[in-house]
């Protein structure tokens, strides 16, 4: 269990404590929650917490620009024809060629499309991609450059076609040319030429240590000309769930699966990357109601661990965690999970090469005095050789 290659995936455990807020909503304008344990627990959704993270300006600092998410080609074909990578290099009418070849519509109609056109349905399905897909600049200006060589060699649209589905195959070959939350997500293609790949990252929907019963803010907002002329009432009146608790999060990388997405990158690459995936899940928050509830917590607790398995601690909390003697959750929370990993390693065998960062008491070792640390520890590949 010592050698690098066994240690596949690389386990990350936050405990972070939100003061009250609404970061995660539904349909019905209340914050998403889930039983557990035979409680309610108040949720954050894994989609929420990723989206979060891949908008935010380190993710863009250190991992690159996003994969742009649509399914409204029209749209996707204004921005892409301003990315300054493709508008110096190629024309709009080839940027927008090529849109439609990868997606399978304009004229280069897939063949289920053309079916349902030919029974006369919607031309929607010209215009559209079946589904909200991941869109990477640079694996457009791949077959940008592609066609754009094809053309200037006067090879015919057969020739042509042949090319452009020979390099789909292998549009996520490199860093440079798949943006790297598509390796991390995983895209499922739909039609067109867009490849699928296989998520590298596994996120858990993030759920508070113990039961949170969820309370309900009645406000108004006072209109200020009608405040002047001495007449009572308010502009505007409505209601809003919030709640507050330790949430415990979890994500597993591929570490395999990932280097694999990336067109054969070295392990050192992935774990780059990786550190800085664990500062962002330490980090970042989703940004609903944060102008009225500004609940921008770090991590109260990090846990790396490199394993041969995927490792949830999720049932760490299973039964509830309730308060200690001063009230608060977050550390009975670390408690929990210290007994709860300590059983599992024992009663299964598993060996983890682990390390932790807190800013409360923990028996975890080894302790990091930071965050930065951590990542240093995850990039040094748990300090081994």
């Amino acid at each position: 269990m010592s050698e690098s290659k066994s240690l596949n995936y690389l386990n990350l455990h936050v405990l972070i404590s939100h003061s009250p807020a609404c970061l995660n909503r539904d349909d019905m304008n209340m914050q998403k929650s889930a039983m557990f344990g035979g409680v309610r627990r108040v949720r954050i959704s894994s989609q929420s917490l990723k989206r979060a993270i891949r908008k935010s300006d380190y993710y863009r600092d250190y991992l690159g620009e996003p994969s742009v998410r649509t399914r409204d080609l029209k749209k996707l074909k204004d921005k892409f024809a301003q990315v300054p990578l493709l508008k110096e290099k190629y024309s709009r009418e080839l940027i927008d060629e090529v849109i439609d070849r990868i997606a399978g519509t304009g004229k280069f109609l897939d063949d289920k499309k053309k079916k349902d056109k030919n029974k006369g349905e919607s031309t929607k399905a010209e215009r559209e991609s079946q589904a909200v897909a991941p869109w990477s600049v640079g694996e457009v200006d791949r077959i940008c450059e592609i066609v754009s060589r094809a053309k200037e060699q006067g090879l015919d649209e057969k020739v042509i076609e042949k090319q452009v589905k020979e390099a789909a195959r292998a549009l996520c070959e490199t860093l440079a040319q798949c943006a790297l939350d598509i390796a991390l997500s995983g895209r499922m293609a739909t039609s067109g030429l867009m490849n699928p790949v296989d998520g590298a990252l596994a996120v858990a929907h993030v759920i508070t240590t113990h039961a949170v019963d969820s309370e309900v803010d009645w406000f108004t907002a006072v209109d200020d000309l009608t405040e002047e002329d001495n007449e009572t009432g308010a502009g505007h009146l409505n209601t809003q769930e919030f709640g507050a608790g330790v949430f415990y999060r979890y994500a597993s990388l591929n570490i395999g699966q990932m280097r694999e997405s990336l067109g054969g990158a070295s392990r050192q690459e992935v774990l780059d990357k990786a550190a800085h995936l664990l500062y962002l899940f330490s980090t970042i928050v989703p940004s609903a109601k944060q102008n009225t509830f500004a609940a921008h917590n770090p991590a109260d607790l990090v846990l790396a661990s490199f394993s041969a398995i995927p490792l949830s601690l999720a049932n760490a909390f299973e039964t509830p965690v309730r308060r200690d003697v001063r009230g608060g959750f977050i550390t009975p929370s670390i408690r929990s999970l210290e007994t709860y990993l300590e059983k599992v390693h024992k009663g299964y065998g598993l060996t983890e090469a682990s390390s932790v960062f807190s800013l409360w008491d923990t028996s975890f070792q080894p302790r990091m005095a930071s965050v930065i640390e951590l990542m240093e520890w995850v990039r040094s590949d748990g300090g081994r050789p």
